[in-house]
């Protein structure tokens, strides 16, 4: 037996019951003898009056049961004890003449709408049969009185009719419930897919009402701004750059608007937008790029074209490189040699090993693997480097750390990060004093209060880098050193730039450097 939707089950039980009830009190009614003269010309008043008392009886009963909760009640049961006690009424109210096969049209409907299949066919062909044995039984009662067997026959078959109408109709109904509830559920995950995919989506997008409030945004945008976004906040609240850009874009649209940094050592952003109409009227769809991926890309190709430009001079300059230093150290080596001649001799050495050091150098940075960030504990990996790194210096260097809080996660490649902070440790040790006497730096870990980044600062108390150098600092082969290759910084820089993590230099006051690295968040898509 096919059931309709559970859900809907009790729904028509009501209505049915409800029915039911009217039809009994109506029924009860009718047994007045004032109110039923020249309306009904009952065969049996005294079955009438009976039947119709226990008929509203039992209805009442029934919606008392269903009002409590009871509703496994057998719905064929019902359906034919209606037919039964309504059959008993057409009986007593004097067969097919009196109209009162009609009211078994009802028990009919409702049981197939309810029951389907043979079930409901079978409530017709009982329905049928009851109406037409009470018409034999009356003829055989009252053999002086006219019965109408074709109007009993009518009625059996408008029973079967309106079964299989009902039947038809309702199968169409679950039909289209069953594909409106599939369609509904296809759109309900549909839904929860595309809101997965905005989350997880690296680009930041956020729509925005005419007032300029904030209505949707996700975890991206949230991240990129550094703060979290309610929705109906103010614009300005959230980031002043964004509303200033926008406003500069309503202004005049065909305008490419320019990157901006909502906090400080935030990522660099890009915001695009797009007009959109939605129930909610006119609203703007903003999309923000962080400008660290485009850089990491133009990084990728920056390496890549080194790489075969290294790969093509390296044995043009080697060749010769090694020749001019063998031929210096042959000199050097002549007893005849004038002192102020072998002290050019020296000099020759030593800048062809120094010229040597930038090749290898630059060698080593195109032919460095990409990089495979995974989930680093700072706070573990920084302990076990201090304690790595002060076991390789004299005793009179110190390494201080200072970390915030236990447990601080990021995205990087060890060994690229163990490179850099390397580097930035021996250039912080070589600027605050002469090798010998007593040095100390500082490693500071933290997390940004207003992005929740993960920051890392090198600091020292030297004398510092001078405002005429500090924007050259990161370019390639810049140095103040005689024996220096101008590349520590830069590769350092390219490193943390190919982890989506940003080197930056800050000036102490009264005097030392601060070397930061502002690391990735450790839940970002790398």
């Amino acid at each position: 037996m096919t059931e309709v939707i559970d859900y809907q089950r009790p729904r028509i039980l009501r209505i049915y019951n409800i029915y039911r009830v009217i039809l009994g009190f109506f029924l009860t009614i009718l047994t007045s003898g004032a109110l039923r003269d020249g309306l009904l010309d009952l065969n049996n008043p005294q079955l009438y009056e009976m039947v119709s008392w226990f008929y509203l009886f039992i209805n009442l009963l029934i919606a008392l049961m269903l009002h409590r909760g009871k509703r496994d009640v057998h719905l064929f049961v019902l359906s034919v004890l209606d037919i039964f006690l309504l059959g008993s009424i057409f009986y007593a109210a004097g067969g097919a003449g009196s109209g009162f096969g009609n009211l078994l049209l009802i028990p009919v409907a409702a049981g197939n709408i309810l029951l389907h299949g043979r079930i409901g066919l079978l409530l017709a062909a009982l329905a049928s049969l009851v109406t037409i044995y009470l018409t034999f039984y009356l003829s055989l009662a009252s053999p002086g009185e006219a019965q109408s067997y074709l109007q009993a026959g009518v009625l059996g078959g408008i029973y079967f009719a309106v079964a299989l109408f009902v039947q038809r109709v309702s199968k169409r109904l679950r039909q289209s419930e069953s594909l409106a509830s599939q369609q509904a559920a296809s759109l309900a995950s549909l839904e929860k897919l595309n809101q997965l995919i905005i989350q997880r989506m690296r680009t930041g997008i956020m729509v925005i009402a005419r007032r300029q409030n904030v209505l949707l945004a996700n975890e991206a945008a949230a991240q990129m701004l550094g703060k979290p976004i309610i929705r109906g906040m103010p614009l300005d609240d959230l980031a002043i750059g964004l509303a200033q850009r926008l406003r500069q874009w309503q202004d005049n649209p065909s305008v490419r608007t320019l990157p901006f940094n909502n906090h400080s050592g935030g990522a660099e952003i890009t915001a695009n937008f797009k007009t959109l109409t939605s129930d909610e009227g006119e609203t703007v769809l903003i999309f923000l790029e962080d400008n660290t991926q485009v850089a990491q890309q133009a990084q990728q190709l920056k390496l890549a074209s080194l790489g075969r430009l290294t790969a093509s001079i390296a044995h043009e300059i080697r060749n010769p490189l090694g020749a001019i230093s063998h031929a210096a150290q042959l000199l050097s080596e002549s007893e005849h040699l004038p002192a102020q001649d072998k002290r050019l001799s020296d000099i020759i050495q030593q800048q062809s090993k120094r010229m040597n050091r930038v090749i290898e150098t630059v060698l080593e940075l195109s032919r460095r693997r990409p990089s495979e960030p995974q989930l680093v504990d700072l706070t573990l990996w920084l302990e076990q480097f201090a304690d790595t790194f002060g076991a390789s210096q004299p005793a009179s260097d110190h390494l201080e750390l200072e970390i915030s809080q236990p447990g601080i996660m990021t995205r990087m490649d060890p060994n690229q990060l163990n490179q850099v902070i390397d580097n930035l440790c021996a250039n912080a040790l070589r600027y605050s004093g002469p090798e010998g006497q007593p040095r100390t730096i500082w490693l500071k870990l933290y997390i940004h209060a207003d992005s929740d980044l993960p920051i890392l600062e090198v600091l020292d108390h030297g004398p510092g880098i001078t405002e005429e150098h500090i924007g050259h600092i990161f370019e390639p082969f810049y140095t103040t050193e005689t024996t220096g290759t101008g590349l520590g910084l830069y590769i350092s820089r390219e490193l943390c730039e190919s982890n989506q993590a940003r080197l930056e230099y800050e000036a102490l006051v009264p005097r030392g450097s601060c070397m930061r690295i502002t690391f990735a968040h450790p839940r970002r898509l790398v």
